[in-house]
């Protein structure tokens, strides 16, 4: 069931998603060849809690750490540890903040340093397909209309849309319905209603769409080792909009 919210509940989210938004920007501004993907995690982790919110994802179904931090094949839940970021990498890092009895979640992906075309292309397009995604987004929309234009912008550049992982509604629970596909049809889903607060997170690989997961459960990797980058922000669905509360 998609739970709308009321305007007080939206009003105790935007804390917690200035958080993610905060701590996202202030990683991006760190991260560089050298550091650990785990130097990356514990910046995550302090930062959140020193703007007096508990890092979501820590312990969320026995997940080690407070970020996903995946670099170059890694698509998405990328265990923090020891893995060097080296100059030319790209590394996504998804995060979620709680506070107020509400969660914040965002992603970006970073370039480490120079990058080749490919990649810093495969980032650009990336974000391009979020802000494709929720054009024309309001209430009334169907909901499948996000992953067709997402999709749609996706392929038109020569990239795919992964499939075995979506965007999902947020709140007091970090992971609600409804479940937010990057591919579909349009006119297709249910309407959204205004309020309905979504995480909205396009995930694109240079390669093919299909994903494996490593032994240790979490880490999802592109099947063919090509690169994936990933970008997502909180929003409410408006009347006549949306409200981005992770910009």
């Amino acid at each position: 069931m998609i739970r709308v919210k009321r305007e007080e509940e939206i009003g105790l989210m935007r804390e917690p998603c200035a958080i993610v938004r905060d701590c996202l920007s202030f990683v991006g501004e760190r991260i560089r060849a050298g550091m650990t993907t785990g130097e990356i995690d514990e910046l995550v982790y302090s930062f959140i809690r020193a703007n007096g919110a508990e890092p979501s994802c820590l312990g969320y179904c026995g997940y080690p750490a407070s970020a996903c931090v995946s670099v170059n094949e890694v698509v998405v839940h990328g265990i923090p540890g020891d893995r060097v970021l080296e100059e030319g990498d790209i590394v996504s890092v998804d995060l979620c903040a709680y506070k107020n009895g509400y969660h914040g979640d965002g992603a970006r992906t970073f370039c480490v340093g120079e990058v080749s075309e490919e990649r810093e292309r495969l980032v650009r397009v990336t974000e391009e397909c979020f802000y494709k995604g929720i054009e024309g987004l309001k209430a009334g929309t169907p909901l499948y209309d996000i992953g067709a234009r997402v999709q749609r912008h996706a392929e038109a550049n020569g990239f795919s849309v992964i499939r075995s992982y979506t965007g999902h509604g947020i709140g007091r629970e970090m992971h609600e319905d409804p479940s937010v596909p990057n591919f579909g049809r349009f006119g297709t889903g249910p309407r959204l209603e205004a309020n309905t607060v979504l995480c909205v997170e396009p995930m694109i690989a240079a390669g093919g769409w299909r994903v494996k997961v490593l032994p240790d459960g979490w880490t999802a990797v592109t099947a063919d080792g090509k690169s994936a980058a990933h970008y997502e922000n909180t929003l409410v669905v408006r009347e006549d909009g949306v409200e981005i509360l992770t910009l």
